[in-house]
């Protein structure tokens, strides 16, 4: 039923939750997983400014810690015999999920919620919020 999902994730604990699930389904068909992680465009604005007088390169080092927790979540998505694809992209969270959601071809979108307060997901906006309302895919949030 599910033979490709995408999950995308932060590396937070919220999202470590969902890791379980995945194992699930395994059960249900889940032959593939396309692990994601955006890179926030917005931070590394926010960081490019000051690049120069930093000894090392900030985003550089995000995608070098990213591809490490990437690799350790594809291990044991791997030892439970889940083939995984690791994608890490540069951009806004929501966009490009919902971007690599329709170019993988995905029959299904699973993520970790961070559980915010409708005050927060006002104040904030929240990723998993916006890829529920956007995907063209089903979506599972795991809380």
């Amino acid at each position: 039923m599910y033979e490709k999902v995408l999950y995308p994730t932060d590396f937070s604990e919220a999202s470590r939750k969902a890791l379980p699930y995945l194992l699930g389904l395994k059960g249900a068909g889940l032959k593939e997983v396309v692990l994601l992680h955006v890179v926030d465009r917005r931070e590394i604005d926010v960081l490019t400014p000051y690049s120069p007088y930093l000894e090392k390169d900030p985003v550089k080092i995000m995608f070098q810690r990213a591809e490490e927790d990437a690799r350790t979540m594809a291990t044991e998505l791997e030892e439970g015999g889940i083939t995984v694809k690791v994608r890490l992209e540069e951009g806004v969270p929501f966009e490009e999920i919902l971007r690599v959601e329709e170019e993988e071809d995905v029959s299904l979108v699973i993520l970790g919620s961070h559980g915010k307060s409708a005050i927060e997901r006002m104040l904030l906006g929240s990723v998993s919020e916006k890829v529920v309302r956007k995907s063209k895919r089903p979506v599972l949030i795991v809380r």
